[in-house]
């Protein structure tokens, strides 16, 4: 049961189940995904089939030990969905048991320990990567570069073989097909007092923010569009978690030109699409209340500029959505509208 009902979300019909509902979105990200696999190698398909396969076991083994009948929540998509999001939040080539221990503290963790779908307080999806990356720093931040840069695209089976043992085929090293991500090099490089107009002349760099990784983000707000329209997710998040972070991104280069990226490589150079369609809309998690979700978008919009702006990691969508989810009870309690001719609690005057 979603802890949230359905019908109290305006942009959802009553009618939606929660297995199409999940259906839905995966297949909204798979135009993102795809494009992902194409740009950055069969690594990004490994992770996918490791964090999925693995988040379905977890959940029939703890559904299992709690006793919950498994039939109906194995099959409404949630921890199929939950491992996608997370896979597609991880580097191509990684270790694979990085994408299991994630899976693990996705389902175990962060959604059955709480009691299962509706009652987890956290996104596991990003309750998972955020513990991921501070636990492997060093694994988290080794990405590799998009395939036409790299001196050998690794084939599936290639990549089957480094993700088991962690060898790359020959005398090929991960130097020569590693590359810092748009964000993780503009963060260093004008740490160092380059110019952004110098930085984005390297070859990682594409049209608009990042080769590659501006389409897989164009792939994504167009799934998420979809998903408007469909009325599976309402506009509310989504608009107001990147307008608030165009104008902190357009405000910050207007007072600094020289070292502030533009507002296109903080929408299409990271995850910003993704958070904002696909991970701040979870159901579960999001405030529900329209100003609530109004809030709630721009407060994760203006977290993650600080954080890509001032703070120890190149991208914040994962602690900005896990931040702002803790003010959700908050938020969802005091944005309600107020009941005309209704008194403010302990008020006992007549009326």
């Amino acid at each position: 049961m979603i802890r949230r009902s359905q019908s109290m979300d305006p942009a959802r019909p009553v009618g939606n189940s929660v297995s199409r509902v999940m259906r839905t979105v995966i297949y909204a990200l798979l135009p993102g995904s795809l494009l992902f696999i194409h740009f950055f190698g069969w690594g990004v398909a490994v992770n996918i089939a490791l964090v999925m396969a693995s988040a379905w076991l977890f959940e029939a083994v703890m559904l299992r030990i709690r006793g919950v009948a498994s039939g109906p929540f194995l099959g409404d998509g949630s921890a199929l969905l939950t491992g996608l999001l997370l896979a597609l939040s991880l580097p191509p080539l990684v270790p694979w048991w990085i994408p299991v221990l994630g899976a693990f503290v996705a389902i175990v963790v962060a959604k059955q320990l709480y009691g299962g779908l509706g009652h987890n307080p956290f996104n596991p999806a990003m309750a998972a990567f955020a513990v991921l990356l501070i636990a492997f720093p060093r694994e988290l931040s080794l990405w590799a570069a998009p395939q036409v840069l790299q001196s050998h695209a690794l084939s599936l089976w290639e990549a089957v073989q480094f993700s088991l043992s962690g060898r790359l085929p020959g005398e090929l090293v991960f130097d020569a097909i590693s590359a810092a991500t748009p964000l993780d090099k503009l963060r260093t490089d004008t740490g160092l007092g380059r110019s952004v107009a110098d930085i984005t002349q390297a070859a990682v760099f594409g049209h608009w923010a990042g080769r590659g990784s501006e389409w897989v983000s164009l792939a994504y707000l167009a799934g998420g569009l979809a998903l408007v329209g469909l009325r599976i997710v309402s506009w509310h998040i989504p608009v107001s978690l990147l307008v608030t972070l165009v104008v902190a991104a357009g405000i910050g280069q207007w007072l600094d030109p020289q070292h502030a990226p533009g507002v296109l490589v903080h929408l299409l150079g990271g995850a910003s699409m993704l958070g904002a369609f696909f991970i701040a809309t979870d159901p579960v998690t999001a405030a529900t209340t329209t100003r609530g979700k109004l809030i709630y978008g721009a407060g994760i919009g203006l977290l993650i500029y600080a954080i890509r702006t001032w703070g120890g990691y190149p991208d914040g969508v994962a602690f900005a959505v896990l931040l702002m989810g803790l003010a959700v009870p908050l938020l969802d309690r005091h944005a309600l509208p107020r009941v005309f001719g209704a008194r403010p609690a302990g008020d006992e005057r007549a009326g």
